[in-house]
């Protein structure tokens, strides 16, 4: 997600980090706080057309049923990463219907309940494009889907390594993505239709 991100790269112990995170979410309402690699990123809110995307997404995902007895489709949702005391927060996520039963901590799950995570880049797209890979690949997250406003991509990542993925396949405007029927269901995304919902109005 997020435009503009502010890193904080912080010393000292682990639940330090916590700690410094949740004062950042106390001081900066509304502006998203995570903790990957061992750095704190804070990202203020986004863009109108960002959260046009998103809710264009879950119109595909909720017409294929993934939101119901099996699965959810969750915005905002924690994921508790593997390295120390990091987590993320992806715009958009897949889950396990009980993935309130593998509450870890700080409100973020297992990241075993999670099906599939999907950023929407802004400013900060090397974040989603670097760091979030690895982050998600260390999770075993099976699916990571970004959609790179910045290079009018669609990128879809699977069958999660040690520190990447093993197949990433790049999408440009005029072609349709068919995701992995891994996530519950067969679901189809039109790249340019996502890519103009998420371009910035120019007066």
């Amino acid at each position: 997600m997020s435009a503009a991100a502010v890193e904080h790269p912080c010393d000292g112990e682990p639940r330090e980090l916590l700690k410094e995170a949740d004062r950042l979410m106390e001081q900066l309402p509304g502006h998203r706080v995570e903790i990957i690699g061992g750095v704190i990123t804070v990202a203020p809110p986004p863009d109108s057309n960002h959260a046009v995307v998103l809710t264009n997404l879950m119109i595909p995902f909720l017409s294929a049923g993934l939101h119901g007895d099996e699965t959810n489709v969750l915005q905002g949702v924690g994921l508790w990463l593997p390295d120390g005391e990091d987590y993320a927060i992806p715009d958009l996520a897949i889950v396990d219907a009980d993935a309130d039963e593998h509450l870890i901590e700080f409100n973020c799950y297992d990241p075993a309940v999670f099906r599939l995570v999907l950023e929407v880049t802004s400013s900060n797209y090397r974040n989603d494009l670097r760091n979030k890979v690895v982050a998600y690949a260390q999770a075993k997250v099976p699916v990571y889907v970004v959609v790179d406003r910045k290079h009018t991509r669609v990128h879809v990542l699977t069958n999660p390594l040690t520190n990447e993925y093993d197949s990433h396949e790049v999408y440009a405007p005029g072609q349709q993505v068919t995701l992995p029927d891994s996530i519950g269901a067969e679901v189809k995304l039109d790249v340019a239709e996502l890519l103009k919902a998420g371009e910035r109005k120019t007066t």
